[in-house]
């Protein structure tokens, strides 16, 4: 008998003795999890503001799409997903200080992916690769051979092709820096992926600064030459996204010429100057002021769709320069804008019809929105005369943009 109580002395030594370490491994595990979360949710926190990551969906194929949402010390608040780069959305302060939304977009991923959305295909704040704006015909020629791309605008290449940098899931890292808050997206396109030569490495990063600045830094290298041409697509409308119109902004541009363009929207090869035309934005002026002009090529474009030429005379190639400034008088929300390209695509958002429901429940209706893509210009792998965008293996693209915001009453011109 006493032998049997020992042992189930001992049994019940061992069980609990068990309990008490399930239980303690329970608690290192709920503490591993809790301070996983925290690592996530403050992740790149360089002045006490943080990151947040959230599942936004998942891809037909099963895989997992993010968002990640930074807050600067301002309260300025910008949400990426790592499905094409996109910006979703980005608040900022009007003069009173009151926060909108300014960026197009959906709430939801399924929106994004929807028959509606791929065919009037805005691209709404999107990463645009390999070459953004139109190559003409869907082909070029490279050292020799000739290449033939997805014609998906008419008869021409447009922004990447079917399933450009706009519609793949990126690689995304979360960080901190001096400058910022951020997020580095990576994606490698392979050879031949939409008809381009060579394996394309690309690294663009998004800073939000605590100088109200949202950064944009691209990088890529490549084992073969290829034409690369990044952007970024984001539509803005100042008063709020949703709200009806953009031809009430003011805007400048610093370009003294642009590029003008046949009625597929294919440059000519032409640098026309701004002078005496509806394209000089060289001083703030109504986006509307003279978008309904008598004017060819107001017509080809249904209003402004064009490449503007940026004054880069004094710079340096790698020197930020003012590419354009918007200014809406009611709210007195204005974005500047810098960049090292030595282009900018203005869209008046001429194609945007109703059809399309953005975050509020409202459409996005007839120039609603509005576009600064700072690029090189379209169709250069075919236009000897434009400035080249071929990158040859060895070489590293590079290119910055900066959106500054700001609210104020009144501006200078």
């Amino acid at each position: 008998m006493p032998l049997i109580n020992t042992q189930v002395d001992a049994q019940r030594h061992s069980v609990g003795s068990t309990l008490l370490l399930s239980a303690a491994i329970a608690l290192l595990m709920f503490s591993a999890a809790q301070a996983q979360s925290e690592t996530e949710a403050t992740a790149g926190n360089g002045a006490g503001n943080g990151v947040e990551k959230s599942v936004f969906g998942h891809l037909p194929d099963g895989r997992q799409v993010d968002v990640y949402q930074f807050t600067n010390a301002n309260g300025i608040e910008l949400r990426v997903t790592n499905y094409g780069g996109i910006i979703l959305s980005l608040k900022t302060p009007n003069v009173d200080g009151e926060f909108d939304d300014i960026a197009l977009g959906f709430d939801s991923l399924e929106a994004y992916l929807s028959d509606e959305y791929r065919q009037a295909n805005p691209y709404f704040g999107a990463l645009i690769g390999r070459y953004g704006n139109r190559i003409a015909g869907g082909q070029f020629s490279l050292n020799g051979e000739s290449y033939s791309l997805a014609t998906n605008d008419g008869s021409n290449h447009l922004h990447g092709g079917d399933q450009g940098f706009d519609k793949v899931l990126w690689q995304a890292e979360p960080f901190e820096s001096e400058a910022g808050t951020g997020l580095v997206l990576r994606y490698t396109s392979e050879d031949g992926e939409e008809g381009y030569p060579g394996r394309l490495e690309t690294e663009v990063t998004y800073t939000l600064t605590d100088n109200d600045e949202l950064m944009v830094d691209y990088r890529a290298v490549t084992d073969k030459a290829t034409p690369i041409n990044l952007t970024q697509h984001s539509y803005f409308n100042l008063k709020g996204e949703g709200s009806d119109t953009i031809l009430d902004h003011q805007l400048m541009i610093n370009a003294p010429g642009f590029t003008p363009v046949n009625d597929t929207l294919i440059p000519s090869g032409e640098l026309r100057s701004v002078d005496g035309t509806p394209f000089d934005f060289t001083q703030l002026t109504l986006i509307g002021e003279r978008i309904e002009q008598d004017n060819e090529q107001l017509a080809y474009g249904g209003g402004y769709d064009h490449n503007f030429v940026l004054d880069r005379d004094n710079a340096a190639a790698d020197e930020l320069v003012l590419a354009a400034k918007v200014w809406e008088p009611a709210s007195g929300r204005m974005v500047e804008i810098t960049t090292t390209e030595p282009a900018i695509q203005f869209y008046s958002g001429n194609f945007l019809n109703g059809d399309l429901t953005g975050k509020q429940g409202q459409t996005y209706g007839h120039r609603s929105g509005f576009a600064l893509e700072t690029q090189h210009y379209p169709d250069s792998p075919n236009q000897e005369a434009f400035p080249s965008t071929i990158l040859e293996p060895g070489d590293t693209y590079r290119s910055r943009t900066v959106y500054r915001f700001s609210a104020q009453p009144n501006v200078d011109s």
